[in-house]
């Protein structure tokens, strides 16, 4: 197993004393929920309250920062609740969290598709209906093209394209779309968003000492999950355009992409994978869409849904219309995000 390089002080305590340092550290833009029910796993926006809106509030395991909580501020995501290190929140902080947004216009809950996240936050959505009269929706992002064939794809798994469906249902309510639309639009952009990674090592988790799963030095997965989820595929690291090319076809081929889309380009690192290497695989990307005749509209590079340390990195596209374009390009600030 390998060893730990991280900073933390006792492992148990790592996922609250980081919120609680987030909070302090982003305190313009965030506040924690001081209710019983949120548990200290809830953090709201500043901006809460001052539109009568949809509520957003987005949420997960933590462990994939700036997922979840750096998208929580202005005309994004208006709270987020944080379970342990790739663990599901309880319900009672999904519940807290729908009632710290509710501005009377509804909730919504968006969330990656796994069983544990799926079933509290019904709970939580069930509780804020029961005792507040809160009307709470759901919509669980599902791009991963290798967690489930496409004739199951309401069984697969949520990974970078989270962002991308957030960030459109954060603009659809800012504008002051009602919760229907929201929804709509939510849903939408889950449902042209297609995402396939690979990974190069395990993540390392404090409370365990060490990593996930055991990967030989020099090896590679292709189609893993941000939680260690098997791929497809293992065996030694190859070319960035080899790697690419392996990861894209399947993509290309889910919706299909055709010559003539325009596409948003999404390529994230998992944490370790530094800046040089993504740009690296992006050009590539962009060949590929070159030579299919498909444009890029926009693309964004960086670490945007992580598992922590783990060395890799994913491909997320968005097929566009004008309506989708408008989503995505509508200006926010958070901490980790801030378009103008």
């Amino acid at each position: 197993m390998a060893k730990l390089k991280r900073l933390f002080n006792d492992p148990y305590d790592v996922v609250d004393e980081m919120i609680e340092g987030y909070a302090k550290a982003h305190k313009q833009y965030v506040h924690m929920d001081e209710s019983e029910e949120a548990q200290g796993r809830v953090l709201v926006s500043n901006e809460v309250g001052k539109k009568d809106k949809v509520g957003i509030v987005v949420g997960g395991g933590t462990g994939h920062e700036p997922m979840f909580l750096g998208y929580v501020g202005k005309d994004f995501a208006d709270a987020v609740v944080m379970g342990n290190i790739n663990t599901s929140p309880s319900p009672d902080p999904c519940y807290a969290a729908a009632r710290a947004v509710d501005t009377g216009k509804g909730v919504v809950y968006l969330y990656g598709n796994y069983a544990g996240d799926v079933m509290n936050f019904d709970m939580g959505a069930e509780e804020a209906e029961d005792e507040d009269d809160i009307v709470v929706k759901s919509v669980t992002v599902k791009d991963d093209v290798v967690s489930a064939p496409k004739d199951r794809i309401e069984d697969r798994r949520g990974v970078a394209g989270d962002f991308i469906v957030f960030k459109a249902a954060g603009a659809a309510a800012a504008m002051g779309k009602d919760l229907d639309e929201v929804v709509r639009i939510a849903e939408k952009a889950n449902s042209v968003t297609r995402s396939m990674g690979v990974a190069m090592s395990s993540s390392t988790i404090p409370a365990k000492g060490g990593t996930i799963f055991e990967m030989e030095d020099g090896d590679m997965e292709i189609g893993m999950g941000i939680h260690g989820e098997p791929g497809v595929r293992r065996g030694k690291i190859d070319t960035a355009d080899n790697v690419v090319d392996e990861i894209m076809d399947p993509i290309l081929s889910d919706l299909p992409f055709e010559k003539g889309d325009e596409v948003y380009v999404l390529v994230n690192s998992l944490g370790a994978t530094p800046l040089m290497d993504l740009h690296v695989c992006f050009r590539r990307v962009q060949q590929i869409l070159d030579e299919k005749g498909i444009t890029v509209y926009k693309t964004l590079v960086g670490p945007f849904a992580t598992s922590m340390d783990m060395a890799g990195m994913s491909i997320t596209l968005t097929k566009l219309d004008d309506e989708l374009k408008e989503m995505l390009d509508y200006p926010c600030d958070t901490p980790y995000f801030t378009q103008v």
